[in-house]
């Protein structure tokens, strides 16, 4: 029987409880043992309900740090996730990082620095990879079924659903709105998709139309507008270096009725174009002996090759996907170089935004 894998939870807050804790508990020989939060409170209900009280609570992340842990998970505000990573790099523990990766690029270099230093893993919770839509058409690309993909559309587009919980509106500790926190699904899996990282420039434009509305009709409640210091909307222009374009559109907030979809991307090639729908269904569109045809595969059939076992859920599979590479059963599915140039293009929408000129990456 294999050892089982001790982990340390850093931050016990919503993204904690809604995806990694549940995914750690369906993980085979993996025990949470360890649990930090700068609410004592939060640690203690999470060490209750994923560890039967068996776990030690902390309050600063640095004693977790001194504790005999295979991972650790920095589920933290995004302001902290660079502190905190290379810290538990350095101590010598694997880390899943929380996604964005980091609030600058700089940040996430110094990462990637403590990640060769240690020589542990890390890898970052872009789970929307892990999806059968995701997966299916990354097998259709690196086949090369879609030839050359010289244009793409990141999407990530709610209509009204801000989230108005901890610290998603302030500035200062997530580093932007929509773009930084949804936003940032698309454009990985665009990037991931294309298999294109050198990006040449930005045009970007950031949006605070909305943000002081009352009686907005939001999914979550009324947002508090003093509060609201996060763009409501952003939407970007990528251009690569090879030529190819991107265009990223993100919302919380936005008096849109159509195109409402989150984490998909549209992909357009010189042998076939894809499109990611709401509903998680894949359409492939081309053309063959001279006609036009769409195609929609099924993808509720089917298994996963990268990784062992089998996982209902992208949380899931991302879990499962850490824990065996740890193991050494297999590779991490999202690498830091590739999370990293998510972050670069995203400061550079921000930066252009700021600026109103075109950001240039060298």
């Amino acid at each position: 029987m294999s050892k089982k894998l001790r982990y340390g939870i850093i931050g016990c807050g919503g993204i904690a409880n809604g995806k990694h804790l549940p995914a750690l508990k369906k993980v085979p020989d993996v025990e949470i043992v360890a649990f930090c939060d700068i609410i004592p409170a939060r640690a203690e209900k999470a060490n209750k309900e994923y560890s039967g009280g068996k776990g030690k609570v902390f309050e600063n992340y640095k004693d977790l740090l001194k504790e005999d842990l295979d991972a650790v998970f920095v589920l933290t505000p995004n302001n902290s996730h660079s502190e905190i990573s290379v810290a538990a790099l350095n101590s010598g523990k694997n880390v899943m990082c929380e996604k964005p990766m980091a609030k600058n690029y700089k940040e996430a270099q110094a990462m990637i620095a403590a990640r060769d230093a240690s020589k542990k893993l890390l890898t970052i919770g872009y789970q929307s990879r892990y999806r059968p839509d995701s997966l299916y058409l990354k097998e259709e690309v690196d086949s090369g079924a879609l030839g050359e993909i010289y244009f793409a559309k990141a999407t990530a587009i709610r209509r009204r659903a801000v989230p108005t919980w901890g610290v998603f509106l302030d500035e200062e500790k997530q580093g932007g709105g929509p773009l930084i926190d949804i936003g940032t699904h698309a454009l990985d899996l665009t990037l991931f998709m294309m298999n294109n990282y050198e990006p040449a420039y930005a045009v970007g434009t950031v949006y605070h139309k909305l943000n002081k509305d009352k009686r907005a009709g939001n999914a979550w409640g009324d947002w508090d507008p003093k509060k609201f210091t996060v763009e409501d909307s952003a939407f970007g222009f990528v251009v690569m270096k090879n030529g190819a374009t991107i265009i990223l559109q993100s919302s919380w907030a936005l008096n849109i009725s159509t195109d409402v979809r989150e984490a998909v991307t549209t992909l357009c090639g010189t042998k076939a174009g894809a499109d990611m729908a709401a509903d998680g269904t894949l359409t492939i569109n081309g053309v063959k002996n001279g006609r036009q045809y769409v195609q929609t595969p099924n993808l509720g059939v089917g298994g996963v090759a990268f990784y062992d076992g089998a996982a209902s859920k992208p949380e899931d599979a991302e879990a499962l996907t850490f824990a065996n590479a740890i193991r050494g059963k297999g590779k991490l599915y999202v690498l830091p170089e590739q999370a990293a140039v998510v972050t670069r293009i995203l400061e550079g929408i921000y930066i252009s935004a700021k600026s109103g000129k075109a950001h240039y990456f060298d």
